[in-house]
């Protein structure tokens, strides 16, 4: 178990969006979030108190969470500086990086000589099996976005939570690093070998009450040439009833690709739903999500209003103004 509270290492985070693990953290598990560390250069703020290492221990927290996802899930030296004067100063390291912490000599040595503990949260420890596509009792719901990083956790996360509130059964799978360590469980599916990925979704998801949805968490995006297989995993793998689209509309170019636009929500529609009914003929399209946070309010309403009017759709931002209407479009099928 990873010790709670946290200090959330956020390095130096080229922009917001890059320390989107500490976001989820701090959005959704406030209280395990005692303050912040942040390098010389760092563009991410999660609005929480900047510690030292020592502060941070006087505090109360215990496991100091890498809260960055860059491209390619990499440690570089600078940070390595900071996460060894951690262990040190008496912290366990958490991290969800490619890189593991697990695979970097001098960390494991301080670790062992310190008495800490490291934790990498993306490393598969389950033998998951080949996807067979047996449908399975239960619903699922899957957002799928237009790019990476567009609220598609945050979508699943929020109609859980609504589902919840309204006593409906409900449960929130995790599939990437930053739900795992929102959760404490889930498949780390960008880590687990290829042949083996839509079977471990079908794993997470397993058959359940008529009546009970799996909010799956999204990845990736089929029109993110880095990542679009772990989406076909999760598209196929879980077999979802509904989809849910999701956007974030601001962007000038998709998330490290600058040479690339995002794909319009119709397009997303029309690519993604022929995929899912390969594995459930049933799925249907039933909502839009979409991550207002750079719009001004009365902007970001009549933005979803005309999504809603074009596209016949329920359209909201989850977060932002509730996920009432994306429930409701799952209380009706």
């Amino acid at each position: 178990m990873i010790e709670t509270p946290y200090l959330l290492f956020l390095g130096d985070a080229p922009d917001q969006l890059a320390a989107k693990v500490a976001q989820g953290i701090k959005d959704w598990r406030p209280e395990n979030a005692v303050g912040q560390f942040r390098m010389e250069g760092c563009k991410a703020d999660m609005g929480l108190t900047d510690m030292t290492l020592v502060e941070a221990r006087e505090a109360g927290a215990k496991t100091l969470v890498i809260g960055v996802a860059n491209r390619g899930g990499v440690i570089s030296p600078e940070w390595k500086k900071v996460l060894v004067m951690a262990l040190e100063e008496g912290f366990d390291l958490a991290s969800g990086l490619h890189n593991l912490l697990c695979d970097e000599p001098d960390l494991v040595a301080v670790a062992q000589a310190t008495g800490r503990k490291l934790h990498d949260v993306r490393v598969p420890e389950v033998e998951y099996p080949i996807a067979n596509g047996k449908k399975r009792t239960g619903k699922r719901c899957l957002a799928v976005g237009t790019d990476c990083s567009v609220g598609k956790m945050y979508t699943a996360l929020c109609m859980d939570a609504e589902m919840r509130k309204r006593g409906m059964k409900s449960t929130f799978r995790a599939t990437g690093q930053t739900g795992i360590l929102v959760t404490g469980d889930g498949v780390p599916l960008d880590a687990v070998i290829a042949d083996f990925m839509a079977g471990s979704v079908e794993w997470l998801t397993p058959d359940n009450d008529a009546d009970h949805w799996d909010h799956i968490e999204g990845q990736g995006s089929l029109f993110h040439v880095s990542y679009s297989g772990v989406t076909m995993a999760l598209i196929h793998g879980g077999q979802p009833d509904a989809l849910i689209l999701a956007h974030e509309p601001t962007r000038d170019h998709m998330r490290g690709l600058p040479e690339y636009q995002q794909p319009s929500l119709e397009a997303l529609r029309d690519m993604a739903l022929p995929l899912a009914q390969v594995a459930n003929p049933a799925c249907q399209v039933v909502g839009v999500s979409v991550n207002t946070q750079h719009m001004a309010e009365d902007e970001a309403k009549a933005y979803l209003a005309k999504i809603e009017a074009d596209m016949g759709l329920p359209a909201t931002d989850p977060f932002r103004f509730g996920a009432g209407k994306l429930v409701d479009a799952l209380a009706a099928l």
